[in-house]
């Protein structure tokens, strides 16, 4: 039987065509298509297609795929997923034109002063693209259920924050972004049924004014709000307690630490809210030099929140933030489950550990400890003038512990198989880069002992199962993306409720 003859596979009922495509996965289903026009005409039947989720490089290649795509979906997908990147693409290049990856995204132009360099701006330009694709396609989609954006874009890694210099040079007058922000205000207009609003690192797409855009129905049934973008200026804030009061049936929240107020914690303790299960703060030096702290929760304030949220747990990301500044955001009431540090320029200090580890004992489950301070002396060492080494203090505290992932501090092995043996199986995951490994002159000296193979043995008995150090950091997202695996792992701490 031909495959497509008259008698073929092309004379199915679109109906079966489209349930049997529903058994498929994704590449099956393209393959499948290619079949004949009446099976690629099936492909795209909304019910294929109720999800998307797309990891975008700011590449012009995209933009002709992306389009077919969000002309074909943009209309009546449920839940759209996007990630852009810009790193990726970035490093792409310049592996494949031979050149070395550009570290930095500004080049000097003689006279002293830093200039954006053309790749970058050229990414920017694309960036700003795609977005407006993206938005443009979904903007009169009203079945549109769960939103998520993502633009890692706006953290260069290596050298702070994109400023609006950068923006002006790709986008003189404004004139993109301004239309990027109306997409997105009449995105959320015209939604009826969106329950997740997740925008992250987006450069300034989202606005004060934004949410005001939702209808008090559509606000009133949102169960996931995410909004982290450290552009805001220093009056500014995304979303105001006022405001916060709408959203009577949120479950999950993420926000900029500083936007986070005590304010805010007494609107969701109040009994008209559900109670909040899941929390993510975004504590960033950026913010930290532009706002004030003054108006943060204090304990008194999560006390009051946890009683009406007895399931709240909180998720802290933490990047380059002083220690000082930690000591006095960590208040002990807060239910904290996971924290993650990440620091270019400072480090975190063993006081810091010390208190996370006495304060958060019955809640803390993952801990990750990422330094990349350019520091010819060595890495830091938490343990320091102190009789006891922090990290095991924590491992021994924190009866929940599963996941603990280092890079950047000084790990001395004898510690590392102590935490090991304290936690054992229970601790899931022990990410250790090998760099980060010391051994004291003691075990040096034992000629009859190696004592890489004799730490490798010890640490994987003590968790019941092989281990190794890792010895590429650059195969971990958790180290060399941080923001993404922050935000990553923000949406499913928040799906897992």
């Amino acid at each position: 039987m031909a495959l497509c003859g008259d008698v073929g596979a092309s004379s199915l009922p679109s109906e079966l065509v489209v349930h049997i495509f529903s058994f498929l996965p994704a590449s099956d289903r393209l393959r499948a298509s290619a079949a004949c026009s009446h099976w690629r005409e099936c492909l795209f039947y909304p019910a294929l297609w109720p999800e998307l989720r797309l990891s975008l490089q700011a590449s012009l290649a995209e933009r002709p795929r992306l389009e077919f795509l969000m002309r074909k979906c943009g209309c009546f997908v449920r839940e759209l997923r996007v990630e852009f990147a810009a790193e990726n693409y970035l490093s792409g290049s310049a592996e494949a034109s031979g050149a070395s990856p550009p570290s930095c995204s500004t080049q000097d132009t003689g006279d002293g002063d830093s200039q954006p360099s053309s790749r970058w701006l050229e990414v920017l330009r694309t960036y700003l693209e795609l977005v407006l694709c993206v938005l443009s396609s979904i903007r009169g989609n009203r079945n549109l259920q769960k939103l998520c954006l993502f633009g890692d874009i706006s953290i260069l890694q290596q050298n702070g924050t994109i400023t609006s210099t950068y923006l002006t040079k790709v986008d003189p007058g404004g004139k993109k972004m301004q239309q990027i922000q109306q997409l997105f205000e009449e995105i959320l207009a015209n939604s009826r049924q969106l329950k997740w609003l997740s925008c992250g690192f987006m450069l300034e797409i989202v606005t004060p004014t934004s949410l005001a855009s939702l209808s008090n129905p559509v606000a009133n049934t949102i169960e996931h709000l995410s909004l982290l973008d450290n552009h805001t200026s220093a009056n500014t804030t995304l979303v105001t307690a006022i405001e916060l009061e709408r959203f009577v049936n949120l479950r999950s929240l993420a926000l900029d630490f500083c936007d986070f107020t005590a304010e805010m914690t007494r609107v969701l303790a109040n009994n008209n809210h559900v109670p909040l299960h899941r929390l993510s703060l975004l504590v960033h030096n950026t913010s930290l030099k532009s706002k004030t702290l003054d108006k943060m929760p204090e304990d008194e304030d999560w006390r009051a929140l946890t009683r009406n949220s007895a399931n709240l747990r909180v998720y802290m990301m933490a990047f380059d933030v002083k220690s000082d500044d930690m000591l006095r955001i960590l208040k002990p009431s807060i239910p904290l489950e996971r924290i993650h540090f990440d620091s270019y320029i400072t480090c975190v200090s063993g006081a810091v550990v010390d208190l996370i580890s006495r304060q958060y004992d019955t809640f803390l489950t993952h801990f990750i400890l990422m330094n990349d301070v350019n520091d010819m002396s060595g890495f830091p060492d938490l343990s320091d003038n102190r009789n006891e080494d922090p990290l095991v203090l924590l491992a021994w505290r924190c009866m929940r512990l599963s996941l603990l992932a280092i890079h950047g501090y000084t790990v001395w092995a004898h510690n590392l198989i102590a935490i090991a043996r304290l936690r054992g199986p229970d601790l899931k995951v022990l990410e250790v880069t090998e760099e980060s490994i010391d051994f004291d002159q003691s075990e040096l000296a034992d000629q009859d002992v190696d004592p890489v193979h004799n730490l490798i043995e010890q640490v994987s008995i003590g968790l019941a199962r092989p281990w190794r150090a890792v010895m590429d950091i650059e195969l971990l997202s958790v180290f060399t993306e941080p923001a993404r695996h922050f935000y990553r792992e923000m949406q499913n701490f928040s799906e897992g409720i």
